[in-house]
């Protein structure tokens, strides 16, 4: 944490200071002269009105910064960003209070040291400059010595805040109790008894009984909030049989497709380009007696054979090579032969046979595409007439009488996926829909249009036992398996922890190591690796899973290895940010105790009168 601290001081000041004079030129631009002179007060520090529009000033030029957009003032109170300045101010003017009451203060060696240090106040030879430091402020409105004394506040500020956030640390023990906790692992064996080695019945339940289980556990039987809703919709699948396509408009589009439905014959071949003829030659003539193979002559050249590899390649694409290559048998290789890169010698793999469709043969699926596309077109010249007519007052059940649209009625909830709640636009509307919202055109996503309309709107409730015996008789009946196996793997867990094996109590068991708390994997139940780690060595337990019972033993505790690379790496990360939140949480609780001590005064009146003139 100390490290991060030694430039604190200079770090705020700075920061403040150019944000400020950032501020000054667009504020200079704002008459506050016949105005209030301040905002408020902190015991006897006052807050002054041009100090809270600079802030808010700064604060909307560094979103406009980010965004790339201009900030309206409408905006900055949407965003919080005026509550927030007004905030910052209070806390500035409760520091201001505090280094007062303290006596703390920079002396002018200070301040004439901070001036130097501002770039906007460089002469040409990158030195102070008086004269660049009266016309920039001369420029914002400002007199030298107002600004030097707002420059000598913020300086006691940051002596202020130093002094709070500077050195906070944590003792070691804090650290490596969480590291501790993350980076422990566990070595456990487990086994899961099934429902077939049940070796106990189980009761026939009672009307009574599962009334009384379904009321124990009725938030498995409580519906969500759920929106009976009517909607209308069409899609193009709806109207496809009432679209026309003629032949002329088919074979345009066969020939548009043309080398979809044809596909010349394509070899896959790999490519090894040599940077000479004579090069390429010797290599071939070495193929060819068997000295070496191609994937041999690769590796000579430093490369893998992936980096050969052409993909399926036609004859064209090939242009001199093409003929040797196709006319080759599958595994030979040929060449030299010619390449855009030089000699190669090529080697084919494989052999995609020549595909053509004829237009007969096409017109199936050219006919589903383009009444598909034709259909969409349809439905969006018809999206138009049909919102307007159900703008002059037609219901949902009125426009699927008079168009194609279908009318529909869905009890709707977050989890509804099937039908038109597949479509991720009905949902979306579905979720905002309101009680009085009139039914309006809304696109699908996939050339389709749906309306809707609210009938209902239910609170979540339970849904009656009546409706659900059967179900909740099934989940009596799971439930009670659980709780007999759990009770007969619990005397197995017995004898395990004695010292008996999985084995002996006719179990199969999975042996893991070396897991996490937060680290599970595929097929492990979550319980199990909850309940390693509040376990001893060599303890069994039996847990219940799902109709089943889990029978588990810690093997072994890891501890983390505190002088690993990465640990310590974490350990450092953990160390300073627990620290920096400690920082904070003192500084907070510093700036709340001076303003109770001293009281804060806000005149709402008079902030208004500032974001006035700032619109």
């Amino acid at each position: 944490m100390a490290r991060g601290k030694s430039g604190i001081t200079k770090y705020i000041v700075w920061g403040v200071l150019i944000a400020s004079f950032v501020g000054f030129g667009a504020f200079g631009t704002v008459n506050f002269t016949g105005g209030a002179g301040s905002i408020g007060s902190v015991g006897d520090t006052t807050i002054e009105t041009t100090d809270y529009a600079r802030a808010l000033q700064n604060e909307m030029r560094a979103v406009e910064a980010q965004t790339g957009q201009p900030v309206t003032l409408e905006q900055a109170r949407q965003f919080g960003l005026t509550d927030q300045v007004l905030a910052q101010v209070v806390t500035n003017a409760a520091l201001d209070e505090e280094t007062r009451q303290l006596g703390i203060s920079v002396g002018d060696e200070r301040v004439a040291e901070d001036l130097r240090n501002v770039q906007a106040f460089h002469g040409p030879d990158g030195n102070f400059d008086r004269s660049a430091y009266s016309y920039a402020l001369q420029n914002a409105g400002l007199k030298e010595a107002e600004f030097e004394d707002s420059l000598r506040q913020e300086s006691a500020r940051s002596i202020l805040q130093a002094a709070v956030l500077s050195g906070t640390t944590l003792p070691d023990t804090y650290v490596n109790t969480l590291l501790g906790w993350v980076g422990e692992t566990r070595d456990f064996t487990w086994a899961t008894l099934d429902r077939d080695a049940l070796t106990t019945g189980l009761p026939v339940p009672t009307d009574e009984e599962l009334q009384a289980w379904y009321d124990e556990n009725i938030d498995q039987f409580t519906l969500p909030e759920t929106k009976v809703i009517t909607y209308a919709w069409l899609t193009p699948d709806m109207i496809v049989d009432t679209v026309e396509v003629d032949e002329q408009a088919l074979r345009d589009a066969y020939e548009e497709r043309h080398a979809e439905f044809n596909m010349p014959e394509r070899r896959l071949v790999e490519r090894l380009v040599f940077s000479s003829e004579d090069e390429a030659q010797a290599a071939a003539d070495r193929i060819a007696s068997g000295e070496t193979d191609f994937e041999g002559v690769v590796a000579e050249r430093g490369l893998a054979i992936i980096d050969t590899d052409m993909g399926d390649v036609t004859r064209a694409s090939l242009g001199e090579a093409g003929d040797a290559v196709f006319g080759a048998e599958v595994g030979a290789v040929v060449g030299p032969e010619p390449s855009n890169l030089g000699p190669a010698l090529f080697r084919v793999n494989g052999v995609l046979a020549e595909q053509v469709t004829p237009f007969e043969e096409a017109v199936p699926d050219l006919r589903d595409a383009l009444v598909l596309d034709r259909a969409r077109r349809v439905i969006e010249g018809m999206s138009q007439d049909l919102d307007d007519e159900l703008a002059g007052g037609a219901t949902l059940e009125e426009l699927s009488q008079d168009t194609d649209m279908e009318l529909g009625q869905i009890e709707w909830s977050e989890t509804s996926d099937t039908g038109i709640a597949g479509y991720e636009a009905f949902r979306e509307a579905a979720q905002a829909l309101q009680d009085g919202d009139y039914p309006a055109i809304d696109d699908l996503g996939d050339g389709g249009v749906f309306a809707l309309r609210l009938d209902e709107q239910r609170d979540p409730a339970p849904a009656p036992f009546g409706d659900l015996r059967d179900e909740v008789a099934q989940l009596w009946e799971q439930d009670q398996a659980t709780e007999a196996l759990v009770a007969q793997a619990g005397e197995l867990a017995t004898a395990i922890s004695g010292g008996g094996s999985f084995e002996d109590s006719g179990l199969s068991p999975t042996q893991e190591s070396g897991l996490t708390r937060n680290q599970p994997i595929e097929g492990l139940p979550a319980a199990i690796l909850e309940a390693v780690f509040t376990m001893k060595p060599g303890e069994a337990r039996a847990l219940p899973g799902n109709g089943a019972a889990l029978v588990v033993r810690l093997d072994g505790v890891t501890p983390v290895d505190m002088d690993a690379p990465q640990v310590t790496q974490v350990g450092d990360q953990l160390r300073d940010q627990a620290a920096n939140s400690v920082a904070n949480d003192i500084f907070r609780a510093l700036n709340t105790d001076i303003q109770s001590r001293a009281g804060v005064s806000v005149d709402q009146s008079a902030v208004n009168a500032v974001l006035s003139n700032l619109r």
